[in-house]
This record gives C-alpha cells, sequence and structure tokens, in this order.
C-alpha cells in the first residue's frame, strides 16, 4: 500500500529564532507526546502536527517514497530567511527494517519545524493551504502547539523516573529460546554459509501509570548527548548509527560494531578506557566484526562517490552504557543518470547493512526470519528526517522501543553473532542494550 502523489501545493514559510531564547536547545520543546524529534547535543529538528503523510511497505519502500518527497516539493511555494540543511520543508521518517515487514514505513510532514544548528535557529511553518505565511502567524502556531494541554511541563531538567512502578515481560523468545537461536546462528557461519549474523529479541515494559513520549525523548537526549535521539509516530530511541548524513554533495556515515558494557569494568585495573582499548580493539573478533560492517558499508556506498575515507583504525565510542568499535565514513557524492543521488536512494542501496542484518544479507535476512521469531518493525530500519534540497540525517533506529498502548512499550535489541560468539555473552549484550531505553522508563536491570 502507498499514498497517492501529491496533488496540492505545499508552501513553506522559515524565519529566523533567537536561539538564546531556549537556553536548553531542542530538548526544551520536547513536551508534546506527539513530537517529532531528531536531536544530537541540543541540536537538530522538532516538529509539530501533521499536514502530509506517505505510507508504504515492500522492498521499493525507499524508491516510492523518494518519489513522493520529490513530487511534494517539485513545485514548493519556499520562503526561507534562513538557508541551511533543515530550513524549507522537512519531512520525518520511519521505515521498516524488512522488505517483508508488514509494518508501514513513513514520512509524515509537521505543520511545524523548530530547528537548531551551529548556533542557528528557526522556525518553519508548513500549509497546503492559500492564506498568507507571516512570522507572527507561524508563531502563534508554534505557541498553540507548545500550550496544548499536555504539553506545559518544563523539559530543561527531565524529571527522575526511578522507582517507577514497572513489570517486564518476555518477548517473543525466552532467553533460553533465543540464546539457543544464536547457537543455531554460529552454527550456520561455521558451515560457511554466512560471515556475520545479527539477531535481535524484545521484552515488553508495562507502566501502569502510563508512558510519557516526551519525557522518555528528554531523558534519552540529555543522558545521551553523542547519539541521535529520535521519535516518529511512537518510535522513540537514542541511536549511536549514522546510517546516512547528506549535506550538499557530503555524505557520512558513522559504523559501529564490537560492543562492551562499562559494567565489566567495575574492579579492573587501569582506567576503564585503557580497560576498552584492551579488550574491544584488541579482540580479534570485536575487530573481525567491526571489519565486516565496515567492507558492508563502504562497497554499497562506492558506485555512489567520486572519493571516500574511512577511518583506518577504529576509535572507542564511549556512551553511558557501553563503548563502541566506532568508524566514521565521508564521501563525495558522483552524478548518477545526470543527479546527485538522494538520500532516500542512498539508504535504497546501503539498507541493511552488515551492522544491522549480517552477511551475506540474502543468506543473513533469511536466517534472521528463521530464528528471530520476530517482526522487528521498525527497529534497525532507517530513522530520521530529509529537506527539500537533498539533505538528511538518517540514522539506524537502535537503542529504541515501540510506544504499544498508552502503558506498554516494546523494547529491541540485537547483537552481532560471528564465528567466536558464545549465546551467555550475547544475551548480557542485549541487556546493556537495553538499559538506556530501561532506564527512560525508571526501570532497572
Amino acid at each position: 500500500m502507498t499514498s497517492a502523489l501529491p496533488t496540492r501545493i505545499i508552501r513553506t514559510l522559515t524565519v529566523p529564532l533567537d536561539a538564546e531564547s531556549f537556553p536548553g536547545g531542542l530538548p526544551s520543546f520536547l513536551v508534546r507526546d506527539d513530537v517529532l524529534c531528531w536531536t544530537r547535543r541540543e541540536a537538530g529538528l522538532v516538529g509539530f502536527g501533521e499536514i502530509g503523510r506517505f505510507t508504504a511497505t515492500g522492498p521499493e519502500r525507499f524508491l516510492e517514497a523518494d518519489i513522493w518527497w520529490r513530487h511534494l516539493v517539485l513545485e514548493a511555494e519556499i520562503s526561507d530567511a534562513v538557508d541551511c540543511p533543515g530550513t524549507g520543508p522537512v519531512a520525518f521518517g520511519s521505515f521498516a527494517f524488512s522488505k517483508v515487514s508488514a509494518h508501514e514505513s513513513r514520512l509524515i510532514v509537521p505543520e511545524i519545524v523548530v530547528g537548531l544548528r551551529d548556533g542557528n535557529a528557526w522556525l518553519t511553518q508548513l500549509t497546503f493551504d492559500d492564506g498568507e505565511l507571516t512570522e507572527a502567524g507561524a508563531r502563534a502556531a508554534l505557541g498553540r502547539w507548545l500550550d496544548a494541554e499536555g504539553a506545559g511541563r518544563s523539559a530543561e531538567t527531565p524529571a527522575d523516573p526511578a522507582g517507577r512502578e514497572a513489570k517486564l515481560s518476555t518477548g517473543s523468545l525466552t532467553e533460553a529460546d533465543w540464546m539457543a537461536a544464536v547457537a543455531e546462528g554460529v552454527a550456520e557461519i561455521r558451515t560457511g554459509a554466512l560471515e556475520k549474523l545479527v539477531l535481535a529479541r524484545d521484552i515488553v515494559a508495562t507502566v501502569p501509570d502510563g508512558v510519557n513520549a516526551a519525557e522518555i525523548l528528554r531523558q534519552l537526549a540529555v543522558r545521551y548527548r553523542e547519539c541521535w535521539t529520535y521519535g516518529v509516530d511512537g518510535l522513540v530511541g537514542s541511536t549511536p548509527e549514522m546510517l546516512i548524513q547528506v549535506e550538499g554533495r557530503t555524505a557520512q556515515a558513522r559504523v559501529l560494531a564490537g560492543t562492551l558494557d562499562r559494567r565489566d569494568a567495575e574492579g579492573m585495573a587501569g582506567s576503564p578506557l585503557e580497560f576498552a582499548e584492551r579488550v574491544l580493539a584488541g579482540s580479534e573478533k570485536q575487530r573481525h566484526e567491526h571489519d565486516i560492517a565496515i567492507a558492508s558499508l563502504t562497497t554499497q556506498l562506492a558506485p555512489f562517490s567520486e572519493a571516500m575515507n574511512a577511518h583506518s583504525e577504529p576509535f572507542i565510542l564511549e556512551l553511558p552504557n557501553v563503548w563502541h568499535l566506532a568508524s566514521d565514513v565521508k564521501a563525495e557524492l558522483t552524478e548518477v543518470e545526470g543527479h546527485v543521488p538522494t538520500c532516500l536512494a542512498l539508504i535504497n542501496a546501503l539498507h541493511p547493512t552488515a551492522a544491522v542484518c549480517g552477511t551475506p544479507t540474502t543468506v543473513a535476512g533469511a536466517l534472521i526470519r528463521k530464528l528471530e521469531h520476530l517482526d522487528r518493525g521498525p527497529y534497525a530500519g532507517p530513522v530520521g528526517w530529509l529537506d527539500a534540497a537533498g539533505n538528511g540525517e538518517w540514522g539506524i533506529a537502535l537503542r529504541g522501543a515501540v510506544i504499544e498502548s498508552p502503558d506498554t512499550v516494546r523494547l529491541y535489541a540485537g547483537c552481532g553473532v560471528v564465528e567466536g560468539s558464545v549465546p551467555e555473552a550475547e544475551l548480557a549484550e542485549t541487556w546493556a542494550k537495553f538499559r538506556p531505553m530501561l532506564e527512560s522508563l525508571g526501570i532497572s536491570n
């Protein structure tokens, strides 16, 4: 199922804001449970309301979304006094991990966007109506969203949810069954059928006093500043992994593979970072897993690039819950069939990477469907935003959850499985990766 191509003309007005008027940065706008969110280090974009939506399922979901968006912005009437990535027409998006998933991928066009980037702040109003767009009207519309019932809490200092009564229950597989799936995956790898497999599991949190999406996003944005905190239509999380960021003709990605729980450093000799470097960078298994992930991305990105560079050695990414082996990749995009590829066209070529699926992709994908007993939905799929100029930022929806009802949340976590993987260690790694979401819900583990 797909939405019809737009026939109405979208009109947008972007005006500057005083960044100093909201000292908490964008998290200070995370006051509604239905807010659209993409923020890192207090910058990024937040959106309110909805004037348009595209949905699709199936293997062509990225290209169909690309066509829909390009038609929408082709004849757009854009008044933009700021003119930087994220101004003018913007859509937030979330896509299903699997081409066979029943989950609907989506692009959502908000009514109001607030942006903050490199010290510049702005406000954009988007509409299909014919009425005059004015700065005063845009500010009034933002005020209506912020003043609406349920949006009155200050977001500058998130309330600590610790101590909240909540219940965790098993998801699609018990822990024992999931570890058996990991063991079966290792056995398949040892036959030579594939080199790496990523297996995910889910758990369900029930929060009797209700799930507060805005509070979750504020908690994540403040605690995980080096990650990209996202909120799109009930999908919330804070990902450390950038699938693709496009600005003009420059594309960048951050690839992660190799994980170490920070709790493992307790009582160890030397500084925690020295421990991480010794255990992660010194591990043949972890380096092998990371090398596979980098090769996967750079091979798929190469046809769209006239130049590319990647770290020759991964660095240690330090997060509050874990350390990762990480590498940044930068590419200058080349013209393909007469134009620079859009970020959705790049996603179509890149997803799923070895970091979230395995390699070879086709073999790993089939094995995932066999072993997980789980429709990942939007988990490990692309999440982010794009504008009319072709700029965009798309992370991989990791360290996240789907709000399924007013009091239930389904959390997801996955691990890269290679020949040396031990099921018990992989299970422990999933709990480390659940921790950001569990903390934001006030649940300790």
